[in-house]
């Protein structure tokens, strides 16, 4: 049985997923109970309440809107995210990208609106409609998040907890705490688990939800894969990096621990900016996905079902930054991921910023005003293609292009194509890994067609793209299983010499 947010809202259905306690479900919606006044995910190890008790919910928010508490036995807030925010390309879903990035907590309500094309008004009306709660409500549920993350895996203060989370005083964390959880921020703290064993001064260190199976040597051989010099570091089980924040540099690492889980430490300039960090960080890596729902529908294609025998629980990687995607999407443009990392290493050598974080010297990948002055005499190749990426920085130094998680998937690709310089592959690209889009094909991507043959499918451009149409929504997934299968990128998935990554800061 496969149930997601955006396509299964019977109650029927729902009730028997909160039966059999299925563990998948968690995150994708909520229980709540109204004999009890509590809301649960799907897995809670409670007796099942009666069906004329039981109301469902899209988000905690609506839940919370609607006069419930979480509950403290299976504390829905530290499930994963829903996988729906990407699988739709709604309004909806474009706002829930855009809060969980922090922007009802940097830019307002307004801003989220003039991000999304809609009066605050209308937009109100419409997210109330669709989720149950409008844009105050569900960034409050993010902070409430947030904090509660904050509560149980650091030993920050109260206040900076408070003000991590975005809240804008003690007071209203502490509300806040009380009313989602049903206890003092004391009490959600005395839960903890010490499992991550002593944390550095100054940093912080998480452990991140996931739906398993989750396919952790792809994904960090990916990363290591197309680690900038200078910028990235990848190893078999950790990648670290450091990137821009709205309140400055931040440094983190995800690595796998013992237990096969994934944890965030994290340095930044602003403790503001965790909870736009982990939003993001869990974008990258992809964590919000329904590994079972995938696979489930891959496996049914008897071409595909030993690759996803072979590899359970794969993952698509996201992007921390819109701008800084685009950009290394157009430098990997028809040279091999090896030269694409080479040019950003120069690039970055010589045009990025350094930066303390900790007080460790680093490098942030250039702005693209950087790139947009003085790029062209540092990029190699011929001189159109080196042209067109400085113009595509200009254009994102001076807000004439934007990007980012909020996007309208078609109306983003449009603005892309109509750019010199960048085509189909690039702006497809581009939207698999900046929106998270689950259904991208790229037929013109040399080493997809190679796994392609190597799993017995056609290879040329119109034959791979017509049997791949039976794979939707989930092209993008297919797509990471024809990249393992090429030789060419089978790498990715080999360990390096040594296990032991660069120190990290």
């Amino acid at each position: 049985m496969t149930l997601t947010a955006a396509d299964a809202r019977g109650f029927d259905e729902r009730y028997r997923v909160i039966q059999s306690r299925d563990r998948r479900f968690d995150g994708q919606f909520v229980t709540a109970v109204r004999s009890t006044g509590i809301y649960c995910r799907p897995s809670c190890p409670a007796r099942t309440p009666k069906e004329a008790n039981v109301t469902f919910y899209a988000t905690s928010a609506a839940a919370h809107e609607a006069g419930y508490r979480a509950c403290k036995r299976c504390l829905p807030e530290a499930a994963p995210g829903s996988p729906a925010w990407d699988v739709r390309g709604d309004v909806a879903a474009r706002a829930m990208r855009l809060i969980a990035d922090g922007v009802v907590d940097r830019e307002g309500v307004p801003g989220l609106a003039r991000r999304l094309g809609y009066s605050a008004r209308h937009l109100g009306r419409l997210l109330t409609a669709e989720l149950g709660a409008g844009p105050l409500a569900l960034a409050r549920a993010q902070r409430a998040h947030t904090a509660r993350a904050l509560l149980v895996g650091t030993d920050l203060s109260a206040s900076d907890v408070a003000f991590s989370a975005g809240f804008s005083s003690v007071r209203q964390f502490t509300e806040t705490i009380g009313e989602v959880f049903g206890m003092s921020p004391t009490a959600l703290r005395a839960r903890r688990s010490r499992a991550a064993g002593a944390v550095p001064v100054g940093e912080i260190d998480l452990a991140l939800p996931a739906r398993g199976p989750i396919d952790t040597v792809g994904l960090f051989g990916w990363m290591r894969a197309h680690a900038i010099p200078g910028v990235e570091v990848g190893g078999d089980a950790s990648f670290a990096r450091v990137i821009r924040m709205p309140g400055g540099p931040a440094w983190f690492e995800v690595r796998r621990d013992a237990d096969s889980r994934l944890r965030l430490r994290a340095r930044l300039t602003a403790l503001a900016d965790l909870g736009t960090l982990i939003a993001r960080v869990r974008r990258l890596f992809d964590l919000d996905a329904d590994p079972l729902a995938i696979d489930e529908a891959l496996v049914r294609h008897p071409e595909l079902a030993p690759a996803v025998a072979a590899i359970p629980g794969v993952r698509v990687p996201g992007a921390m930054d819109a701008a800084e995607m685009l950009l290394r999407a157009m430098i990997g443009q028809q040279i091999s991921v090896a030269s694409a990392r080479t040019m950003q290493g120069r690039l970055s050598a010589e045009l990025g910023e350094r930066t303390e974080v900790g007080g460790i010297p680093l490098t942030l990948f250039p702005a693209p005003a950087v790139i947009a002055e003085r790029g062209f005499d540092v990029l190699r190749g011929p001189e159109a293609r080196r042209r067109s990426i400085v113009e595509a920085a200009a254009a994102l130094a001076d807000g004439s292009l934007t990007l980012g998680p909020g996007d309208d998937g078609v109306e983003q690709r449009a603005r892309l194509l109509a750019m010199r310089g960048i085509g189909p592959w690039t702006a497809d690209y581009v939207r698999m890994r900046v929106l998270g889009d689950p259904d991208v094909l790229l037929p013109g991507d040399v080493a997809a067609r190679a796994g392609a043959v190597a799993l017995g499918l056609p290879s040329d451009p119109a034959g791979f793209t017509r049997w791949s149409d039976r794979l939707a929504p989930w092209r993008s997934y297919a797509m990471a299983h024809y990249w393992y299968a090429a030789s060419v990128t089978r790498v990715w998935r080999t360990p390096t010499p040594t296990t032991e990554s660069e120190p990290a800061p």
